[in-house]
C-alpha cells in the first residue's frame, strides 16, 4: 500500500506548464475571430444607420486548481476477523477563467474612433511596407485637394480619377524605392515631417513616374523633398498636404461597398452605397462584403446582422489584405500610453 501511494503522489505534475501552450494558442484564436466579427459587424450596421458599440476585452485571466489526496487505513489484530486494509482518494478540479470588457465611451471613444490619422503615421506605415495605394485610399480623404471617394447619406461620390492615379504612381515609387519619410527635429518633439523622393540610381520608368506625379500634385518639379502637413490645401508647392480620416469615417465609407439584399434596397432600410455608382462594377473598391440568407461555408470572416449573413470570401485575397490593414488602423488610432 505504501508502494502504491509513493506511485501515485509521484505521477502529479503541475497544471500551469501544460497549460500555456494550449491556452495561448486557443485565446489569441478566439480574441482574433471575436475581433474579426466585431469590425465586420461594425462596418455592415453603418450601411444600416445603426449606431455600433464597440467593445474591448480588458484582461483574460484563467486560473486553474487541482487538489488530489489519498488515505490509507486499516488494522492489525489477533482475531483474523479484526483485522482490514482500506484505501480511498479524492480530487477536484477547478477552472476559473475571468474575461473582463470595456466599452469604449467618452474620451477614449473621441480620441480612437473620430480623432483622423496623422499624416505622419499614414506614411510611415507606407514607409514600413504597406501598399501606398491601400494605406491613402483607406486613411486619406484628399492629398493637395484631389479628394476620395467619399460617402454621405444620399450616396456615395466617387474618387476623382486623378486621386486614383496619384495612388497608382505612389505605389510604383514605392516598389522601386524611390520614397523615404525623415522626421526632423526632438526625437519626442518632431518639428517636420519631410516626404523625399530619391534620384540617385532610379530607373527612367521612376523619374516619369515621379515627374507625372509631381504635375498631378502640383508640386514643383525640381525640388525633391517636400513638408508633410495636415491640411487640405498646401500652402506652397513644396508641401504636400493630406487631409485623413478617422476610423469611424472610415468604416462609414466602407460600410457603403458591402452588398445588401434587394429588399432592404427597395424599402429603403440602408443608405444607398457602392451600387447607385454609374458602373459600379469598374469603381475602384477596396474591399468587398458579400451577403446570403445562408450561412457561408468558404468564408474568411462572417456575421449574421438582420436576419442575413454578410461575409467576406476567403478567396478574395485583396479584400482579406485590406480587412487586415483596417484591423491593424485600430492600433494606430490608438494614441494612449
Amino acid at each position: 500500500v505504501v508502494a502504491l501511494c509513493a506511485e501515485v503522489m509521484s505521477g502529479c505534475r503541475s497544471l500551469g506548464p501544460g497549460s500555456v501552450d494550449r491556452d495561448r494558442i486557443d485565446y489569441c484564436a478566439s480574441v482574433g475571430d471575436s475581433w474579426k466579427r466585431q469590425t465586420l459587424l461594425y462596418i455592415v450596421k453603418l450601411r444600416y444607420m445603426d449606431p455600433p458599440i464597440f467593445v474591448d476585452i480588458g484582461q483574460i485571466v484563467a486560473s486553474y486548481s487541482l487538489e488530489s489526496g489519498v488515505e490509507v487505513s486499516g488494522q492489525a489484530s489477533p482475531s483474523a476477523e479484526s483485522r482490514f486494509i482500506g484505501a480511498g482518494g479524492h480530487a477536484t478540479y477547478t477552472d476559473k477563467p475571468t474575461i473582463t470588457y470595456t466599452p469604449l465611451t467618452g474620451k477614449k471613444f473621441l480620441r480612437e474612433l473620430m480623432t483622423p490619422f496623422t499624416p505622419q503615421a499614414v506614411f510611415q506605415m507606407i514607409q514600413s511596407g504597406w501598399p501606398a495605394d491601400v494605406v491613402l485610399y483607406a486613411s486619406a480623404a484628399s492629398i493637395n485637394g484631389l479628394r476620395n471617394q467619399d460617402t454621405t447619406i444620399t450616396g456615395v461620390i466617387p474618387p476623382e480619377p486623378e486621386f486614383l492615379r496619384v495612388l497608382e504612381l505612389m505605389r510604383n515609387i514605392q516598389q522601386s524605392g524611390g520614397v523615404s519619410l525623415r522626421v526632423e527635429g526632438e526625437p519626442d518633439k518632431p518639428t517636420a515631417t519631410i516626404l523625399a523622393f530619391r534620384w540617385q540610381d532610379a530607373s527612367p520608368q521612376t523619374i516619369a513616374d515621379s515627374a507625372e506625379l509631381r504635375k498631378l500634385l502640383k508640386l514643383d518639379p525640381k525640388a525633391t523633398e517636400f513638408r508633410l502637413v495636415a491640411t487640405e490645401t498646401p500652402a506652397d508647392d513644396k508641401e504636400v498636404a493630406i487631409q485623413t480620416r478617422s476610423m469611424l469615417r472610415l468604416m462609414w465609407t466602407l460600410g457603403a461597398q458591402v452588398e445588401v439584399p434587394e429588399q432592404d434596397l427597395a424599402e429603403s432600410r440602408v443608405v444607398s452605397g457602392w451600387e447607385s455608382l454609374p458602373g459600379a462594377s469598374t469603381q475602384a473598391r477596396i474591399l468587398t462584403v458579400k451577403s446570403s440568407d445562408k450561412e457561408p461555408k468558404n468564408a474568411f470572416v462572417a456575421v449574421q446582422y438582420r436576419n442575413t449573413w454578410f461575409w467576406i470570401d476567403d478567396q478574395d485575397l485583396k479584400s482579406k489584405h485590406s480587412f487586415a490593414f483596417i484591423m491593424f488602423l485600430f492600433t494606430v488610432s490608438d494614441t494612449s500610453e
